[in-house]
């Protein structure tokens, strides 16, 4: 796999970059009836067993079409989504755009998706053998006002086919989506997700741990006040962090890949002087090579989610990764 990805690089980074990403997903799934790639080192985080600490963040497989194809090259972890209540189209084309130099890219796809009960669909006939999160969110056109309804309705259907759900409110890419992080709203937000998670707990049994996604934009202040909300309101877990709208590039979107690497250490560093060991964090942002996610499982992470890096590196990324895990 090491070898085809370096022979098929420069002709992937030739196609525009939405075009590569799904011809790319289209030729592993050919490519993963011949390869399979195990990396076993299993850790226990939120009550799950992880076969590794090394996930694939959300947004690389949406739909959950590739599940499969994307177990054999040894991920521990796969978070799809985001997903929303109805199919939507995203933003308009171009909205994926890379920076090789500074090894970076910038989307700005706004939640382009088939839906939940696609991907629901999907992972019914799926046979991956590791964990499995669903990252869901809102569709443009429900007003903040009636966000919890669509949250509720992705938990709901969820709920059974996944192994835990994490909750988006930190993508830039729908308008006023991050207002949801907002201490009142998100208060409001977590207090529901919760009693509906223990309402479908009480009557199958199966705890279906919920994590909340954050934003890397917020000031020192505002994270701390998040954060806090995210543990009173007794999520299972925090990822850190989503794209950041804090860059200097000519295309509008969230920044994600290396330049994001120290923003989302810090951020892990802050997280885990807060809580203490009472709430995991799993790190995903500017993962680019085994350094990188050193830094950020010392930091204080339990876990790592990749994309970009896997974009960049290839396959190699995951096994320099569980090397040093």
């Amino acid at each position: 796999m090491k070898t085809l990805y370096k022979i098929s690089r420069p002709f992937l980074f030739a196609l525009p970059p939405e075009v590569a990403h799904s011809f790319s997903l289209k030729m592993l799934k050919i490519w993963a009836n011949f390869s399979l790639v195990e990396y076993k080192k299993p850790v226990e985080v939120m009550g799950l067993q992880f076969p590794n600490k090394i996930g694939l963040a959300a947004g690389f497989d949406k739909n959950g079409d590739y599940i499969d194809a994307l177990e054999s090259l040894g991920f521990g972890c796969i978070e799809i989504g985001a997903l929303t209540p109805k199919p939507q189209q995203g933003n308009d084309k171009p909205r994926l755009f890379r920076y090789k130099k500074e090894q970076a890219i910038i989307n700005r796809m706004g939640f382009n998706n088939k839906g939940i009960l696609y991907a629901i669909k999907k992972l019914k006939s799926s046979s991956f053998s590791g964990i499995i999160g669903i990252n869901i969110g809102k569709n443009k056109n429900t007003p903040n006002e009636n966000a919890i309804d669509d949250y509720l309705y992705c938990l709901q259907v969820s709920y059974q086919h996944c192994d835990y759900i994490s909750i988006n409110l930190s993508s830039p890419n729908t308008p006023n989506l991050r207002d949801l992080l907002k201490p009142a709203n998100l208060q409001k937000l977590l207090t529901r997700l919760k009693q509906e998670q223990i309402k479908i707990f009480n009557q199958t049994k199966k705890w279906t741990p919920l994590v909340v996604k954050i934003s890397p934009d917020m000031d020192d202040t505002q994270l701390i006040t998040v954060a806090k909300i995210i543990r009173g309101s007794k999520m299972d877990g925090i990822i850190a962090t989503n794209t950041t709208v804090q860059h200097s590039y000519q295309q509008t979107g969230g920044l994600s890949g290396k330049p994001l690497n120290e923003t989302t250490t810090k951020i892990i560093k802050k997280l885990a002087d807060l809580y203490q060991g009472d709430l995991p964090i799993i790190a995903s942002g500017g993962i680019m090579d085994k350094k990188s996610a050193d830094d950020k499982l010392k930091a204080g992470a339990s876990l790592v989610q990749i994309f970009t890096g896997l974009i960049y590196r290839g396959p190699v990324l995951i096994k320099n990764i569980f090397d040093i895990c």
